[in-house]
């Protein structure tokens, strides 16, 4: 399938900003999944410092904010070809050892409830995946999709407790029961062509698993499925933390406000 991207943000600050940095992960990566076929990132109101790969083979653009401006613009374009692998990425590559997705973070801390989650689909005789799906599927009755509840800050214990989160919350959670298995699991960042419209609020977000014989496999909780055709990897990490599309500082710029535009189409 091709995919076309079209993905905007713009930041408003209260005051001109003397100084500011931006690490933008929002270059797709090739895989066994999809195919780069173009990709432009436009920056109005900054300029890139950096272009480099990080410890996951994610691409990253370091930007600086114009001194003086109070107003950052991050346009990306791109048309990405996918296939379907049944969500099977396959071998780990990168410069991070597998037993770093065996760590906990503070987003991912698998608290006793969580643990306890993990262990009610371990049946016997089940294999990997088999319990994998089944975790995919127990967290998605057990935290209902509910926008507005919570945000980039909540823990999967605390999205656990409420009982309803989005798909990064999801993830949290999957990440942290998986790990508690002893099952690698990582936090993955991307975009979703949706059956009914083209214009979106926000990227998306899924996790992926290391499942012995197979690599890499990718499980979206949020809608039950492993990751198909309508599916682009851009960044991987441990959490979201360390797969956000956008992540930095600044100062001196007060109330920061954000926009953003979304179309994925086919």
């Amino acid at each position: 399938m091709l995919l076309k991207i079209h993905h905007r943000t713009h930041y408003h600050y209260e005051h001109p900003v003397p100084y500011g940095l931006q690490r933008l992960r929002m270059i797709p990566k090739e895989n066994a999944a999809q195919k780069i076929l173009k990709w432009k990132t436009d920056i109005e109101g900054g300029k890139v410092q950096a272009d480099y790969i990080d410890y996951h083979n994610n691409h990253i653009l370091l930007v600086s904010i114009d001194e003086g401006v109070s107003d950052i613009t991050v346009e990306c374009s791109g048309a990405v070809e996918t296939f379907d692998t049944a969500g099977v990425i396959g071998k780990h590559g990168g410069h991070v050892p597998l037993w770093y997705f065996l760590r906990p973070t503070k987003l991912t801390e698998p608290s006793r409830e969580i643990q306890a989650l993990a262990k009610s689909v371990q049946g016997e005789n089940l294999d990997q995946l088999a319990i994998l799906h089944g975790l995919s599927s127990k967290i998605l009755a057990t935290v209902r999709y509910d926008i507005g509840h919570t945000d980039a800050a909540t823990t999967a214990d605390a999205a656990l407790a409420a009982g309803h989160g989005v798909c990064q919350d999801h993830a949290h959670i999957f990440i942290a029961a998986a790990r508690s298995l002893g099952i690698p699991a990582r936090y993955v960042s991307g975009y979703l062509m949706l059956t009914d419209r083209v214009e979106q609020e926000a990227s998306h977000a899924w996790a992926e698993a290391h499942v012995e014989g197979l690599g890499w496999v990718g499980f979206d909780v949020s809608n039950g499925i492993s990751p198909d055709l309508r599916y682009v990897r851009v960044a991987t990490g441990a959490d979201y933390a360390e797969a956000a599309p956008v992540s930095g500082i600044s100062y001196g710029g007060g109330e920061q406000s954000m926009v953003v535009s979304l179309a994925v189409e086919q």
